[in-house]
């Protein structure tokens, strides 16, 4: 058995998919990836992976600087990515992945293709970990792996918060949700 931790980034300056392309950390940001470090530690040694977006590289080095371990930056575990030709991103989150509540929801079924080839490479790389790892990465790519794990079809399942920290288990080739981290209480997906 190998856990897996999936730890969403910290509070980003700004909205992806808004004006900026690749936001790093707000103050408030910086303190909530000081405080998932502090959390980190309490279970082991893990092995670091972060999504190559600022955001989770900025989450990821409080602890990267406690265990003095470099994180492998994997692309696998990165932000869902928008169609070329997409000019308003947020809209087109919102509309294949709505997470408001009340909001109906979007199945795996029915979104493009490229999405769910993109929900398997997060579960593939997931799957093949064989040691504990911390993963820093995004809403979306948790939300992909919790649905796996839950056996469910909708595209959100969860509405992980900043810096929260969601825990799997990789057992016989397959995915178990341990436990979700904190729910995000309010506010923007960014």
């Amino acid at each position: 058995m190998t856990r897996v931790f999936l730890i969403r980034h910290g509070e980003p300056q700004a909205a992806w998919g808004g004006a900026v392309d690749d936001p790093g950390l707000s103050q408030a940001g910086q303190a909530q990836a000081a405080g998932a470090a502090r959390s980190l530690l309490t279970l082991g040694p893990l092995a670091i992976v972060s999504s190559p977006m600022r955001r989770c590289r900025e989450t990821a080095a409080p602890y990267e600087s406690e265990t003095a371990s470099p994180a492998l930056v994997e692309r696998r575990v990165g932000e869902v990515v928008a169609p070329a030709g997409v000019s308003d991103r947020r809209a087109w989150l919102r509309e294949n992945f709505p997470w408001d509540a009340g909001a109906p929801r979007r199945r795996w079924r029915d979104v493009d293709p490229a999405l769910r080839a993109w929900r398997d490479d997060v579960v593939g790389c997931a799957l093949a970990f064989n040691q504990d790892t911390a993963v820093f990465s995004h809403f979306i790519a948790i939300n992909a792996l919790a649905s796996v794990a839950m056996q469910s079809e909708e595209t959100i399942v969860c509405v992980p918060g900043y810096a929260s920290i969601t825990e799997f288990e990789v057992r016989n080739g397959s995915l178990e949700l341990v436990r979700l981290g904190e729910s995000m209480i309010r506010g923007e997906v960014r």
